[in-house]
């Protein structure tokens, strides 16, 4: 029987480049790509069912679960809005025409959550903001993953700042709050640690960037202004973009993707290539995925596409293939052997060949999506909005295994540690658990 699990050796790569000891140390897992090595994993569960405990959360924040050891780490905000006053005149400076929140202050916190219990250990206070950017309505002020390795939380709060908890003592060791940008919806990349390194993104309005901090001591160690040209518009130069390490033909290298352009960089910062979309393509938020030599990746607003970026053998990366039916802007793709998935923000289901882009199937899901998707346990779960997890076996014919409901809404990626799955809603933290007895559907 053919395999359906990915044999690229660039996934090897991945995991050698920026996996740590956590179980799930980043957003989307160990290699970043969205997949997981978790057995006996449950296909069905509700809000009375299959559920081994839940955790009522303080604040509002999308940002995913990570985990190392017994604990399980996110961040949260907690909010004081704005008077109606006060946004007004603050808003006043407001270019873009979106749906805003505005507060007064932000704290910004760090949650350590019992493994086995679910019993909330700890709340750290990371870092304070008088007057913060104000945020997109669908965002949050803690949607950025932490990046955790080694008993080190690394969090990224975008232009708010960043900070790094010693999770074994609760300590805050560094912040750092010199690097802003006017972000105009917020917050949205998460960080990687790469080497000696914490990376991210922060792409504005005003400036675009890459930058890296000394993941010791916080302090910057290099910062790369954006080479590609962009739209003159302001507006059309923000995006939200996630690094991802990975060797290229025997060489180290980020992969950054950003307005109009996929660039990469080495470790001290510098360009070694840059990719141009051929379209518009602002607002990033998915991250890419790699195998077959190719990097799979959208291009963000306003018309998504699907580009297949050809590496393997090439001193300069070319685009091998693109798809521009039903494209994400928010959730990331995901790769599955020979086959590419990706759901877009309005929930249409695309699987199509990795090798040639030719599609597959495209099916109605329903619903809002933000999340991204996940391979586990051969099987594909997809989260919306509304609180739903469809869960599709992969393959070239449709097929939707289970649905399952939980109350409230659903905007961070599943994490996974050995036979559970947890699952991050607007309210809660669940740990959902195969019930002794019961075979969960393939």
């Amino acid at each position: 029987m053919k395999s359906i699990f990915p044999s690229s050796a660039a996934l090897v790569a991945l995991c050698t480049l920026t996996c740590s000891a956590a179980e799930w140390p980043q957003w989307r897992g160990p290699d970043g790509q969205g997949h997981a090595a978790g057995t006996g994993l449950p296909a069905t569960w509700s809000e009375t069912s299959n559920v081994a405990w839940k955790t009522e959360l303080p604040g509002r924040g999308w940002s995913s679960p990570v985990i190392e050891g017994k604990l399980i780490w996110l961040t949260t905000a907690i909010e004081t809005p704005a008077t109606k006053a006060d946004a007004d005149r603050r808003l006043k400076g407001n270019t873009g025409n979106q749906p805003l929140n505005l507060l007064a202050q932000v704290e910004l916190r760090a949650l350590g959550v019992d493994r086995d219990s679910g019993k909330l250990l700890h709340n750290v206070l990371l870092l304070t903001v008088r007057d913060p950017q104000w945020v997109h309505a669908l965002n949050s002020y803690a949607s950025c993953t932490p990046f955790l390795e080694d008993g080190r939380l690394y969090c990224h709060f975008g232009a708010l700042g960043n900070a790094c908890l010693d999770t074994r003592t609760g300590k805050v060791l560094w912040t750092n709050t010199s690097l802003t940008v006017m972000h105009e919806n917020g917050p949205g990349s998460s960080p990687v640690i790469w080497k000696d390194l914490m990376v991210f993104h922060l792409d504005g309005s005003d400036n675009q960037f890459i930058a890296a901090l000394d993941k010791h001591t916080g302090k910057l160690a290099w910062k790369t202004t954006r080479a590609g040209e962009m739209n003159t518009n302001p507006q059309l130069k923000k995006s939200y973009g996630t690094p991802l390490a990975l060797s290229i033909n025997g060489q180290e290298q980020l992969l950054s993707p950003g307005s109009d352009w996929l660039y990469s960089y080495d470790a001290k910062g510098r360009e070694l290539w840059r990719v141009k979309y051929g379209l518009l393509g602002f607002s990033i938020t998915p991250r890419p995925v790699v195998g077959h030599g190719m990097i799979f990746m959208s291009t963000g607003f306003m018309k998504a596409e699907i580009l297949a970026i050809r590496y393997q053998g090439l001193d300069k990366p070319e685009i091998a293939w693109r798809y521009n039916k039903g494209a994400p802007t928010m959730p990331s793709p995901l790769l599955v052997g020979n086959d590419l998935y990706f759901v877009n923000d309005g929930g249409i289901f695309t699987c199509v060949d990795a090798l040639t882009g030719a599609e597959i199937y495209r099916e109605r899901l329903g619903g809002n999506f933000s999340s991204s998707p996940t391979f586990a346990d051969g099987r594909i779960y997809v989260h919306n909005r509304e609180g739903l997890t469809t869960v599709i076996k992969p393959g070239r014919k449709f097929e939707v295994l289970e649905k399952n409901q939980l109350p409230g809404k659903i905007f961070a990626s599943l994490a996974v540690a050995e036979r559970a799955l947890y699952l991050r809603t607007d309210a809660a933290l669940y740990r959902l658990e195969q019930r002794p007895g019961k075979q969960a559907a393939r």
